[in-house]
């Protein structure tokens, strides 16, 4: 399983949702947006979204930190 997290230094959300990940051991590559133009580009191409945070587990995109939505992509209980 691939999870990638879109984030910026300054979003409590994108903190909430990296310690989220964190506790339940889920690898993940995060990239700040801030400083990297073309991932904040390619963020966008994938969500049609510019606000942060921005998750991608495998292909399917979750806009903001959905609790729930993430528990069932990520198979948790």
């Amino acid at each position: 399983m691939k999870v990638i997290v879109y984030s910026t230094n300054s979003c409590p959300f994108c903190n909430m949702v990296k310690d989220y990940l964190d506790q339940h051991n889920v690898k993940y590559e995060d990239f700040n947006v801030q400083m990297d133009h073309d991932k904040a580009k390619e963020m966008i191409s994938k969500s049609g979204q510019t606000g942060v945070p921005v998750i991608d587990v495998d292909g399917n995109i979750v806009v903001g930190f959905d609790r729930e939505k993430l528990k069932i992509l990520l198979k948790l209980s």
